[in-house]
């Protein structure tokens, strides 16, 4: 852009102004304005270009300065995700390991470590609650863990299978850690509820990786993601609680004086005298491995042993369903719930079941003894 500036021979000053662009710039002599007996003097204009150099590199300087920071930030935010994803990855392979844990134990039969709470988180692990549908409720969470560890992985490496996008991917691990929280937060009522006093600490860190899962997936998506598929979220949060309730529905309700039972184990003592014939049955029933089963308060099997006596009583191989007391929820031992009993107390003599209090001659002439006095 052509400007101009204004010499005056007798001041010698400057003055800029920049205008519109001409077609030739020369030099251009200003009219002469001439007076009588007054010096002549002459008004020299000269062509300066504007250089419009400065300007267009601070333009191009503030776009790079303005790339940078977006450059960054999507840096800054993909490695986020990866984060996020790492955390996901870890969260869930802990939880694989606990799950896998406890689902060994149902397989073998075997009763779970209790760190905390003695026996107690046994008769909730042990219980009819641990249970969706006949499926073992481990099992289930070991399937949950497994699918979130790796679905994180597989976003973490941008290698998701099926043609299956990151967007839907992160979908996908939001659903998956909505119903994980929701069926925590179901499973904690009912430990309030239906399990009052009593602690289960793998339950506890279970609630506590599930809502990890949930919030972080939260933090990841963003609120204003959130606020988008609010619906899928309450629509899965609600599928989530009418199948337990469905589920559970099913169990056989306590009656109200009886929804809090929580009796500690304890022995009674027998005071009757044991007959001959008592002592000599009794060594009997030793020897074929005849078993009797019952509960600690049971008032059939405590007359049954009283029929006995106290010291044939000690000769019988009784099995104490209940070794460790009685609590709303609390399962049988392995060895009785093996045996399918449906009532105490409950006699297998020679692959016989006899269910019920029995009378000693009835003992006698199942299991084929002949008392000779």
């Amino acid at each position: 852009m052509a400007s101009f500036i204004g010499l005056s021979a007798s001041q010698s000053q400057f003055l800029y102004r920049c205008s519109l662009p001409i077609s030739s710039p020369a030099f251009i002599s200003s009219s002469v304005h001439l007076k009588k007996q007054a010096p002549v003097r002459r008004l020299l204009v000269l062509p300066i270009k504007c250089s419009s150099s400065g300007p267009s590199q601070d333009t191009e300087s503030e776009a790079e300065t303005m790339s940078v920071p977006s450059s960054s930030s999507f840096s800054s935010s993909l490695a986020s995700s990866n984060s996020t994803y790492n955390w996901h990855a870890g969260i869930g392979a802990v939880g694989i390991i606990e799950t896998a844990y406890l689902t060994y134990l149902k397989l073998s039969g075997s009763d779970a470590f209790c760190p905390l709470g003695g026996g107690s988180c046994g008769d909730v692990l042990n219980s009819d609650y641990a249970f969706i549908f006949g499926v073992s409720l481990p099992l289930l969470g070991l399937i949950a863990y497994g699918f979130v560890t790796t679905l994180s992985l597989q976003l973490s490496a941008k290698n998701l299978p099926f043609g299956i996008n990151e967007t839907t991917g992160h979908l996908l691990l939001l659903g998956s850690t909505t119903s994980m929280a929701t069926a925590s937060a179901y499973f904690l009522y009912i430990l309030s509820t239906k399990f009052a006093g009593t602690s289960c600490s793998y339950c506890l860190v279970s609630a506590l990786l599930s809502f990890s899962l949930f919030f972080i997936s939260l933090k990841d998506v963003g609120l204003q993601e959130v606020q988008k598929v609010v619906g899928l979220q309450v629509c899965i949060a609600s599928l989530v609680f009418a199948t337990l309730s469905t589920s559970y529905s099913n169990l056989p309700s306590a009656p109200s004086s009886q929804a809090n039972i929580d009796l500690p184990y304890f022995t009674t003592e027998i005071t009757k005298e044991s007959s001959p014939f008592a002592l000599s049955l009794a060594r009997h029933l030793h020897s074929i491995g005849a078993k009797m089963y019952g509960a600690f308060w049971c008032s059939h099997c405590l007359e049954q042993k009283e029929m006995f006596g106290r010291e044939a009583a000690k000769l019988l191989d009784y099995i104490e369903c209940f070794p460790d007391g009685y609590k709303t929820g609390t399962k049988m031992i392995k060895a009785c719930a093996d045996a399918n009993l449906e009532g105490f107390p409950t006699w297998v003599i020679n692959g016989q079941v006899l269910s019920g209090e029995m009378e000693l001659e009835k003992l006698a002439e199942v299991s084929g003894f002949q008392f000779n006095e």
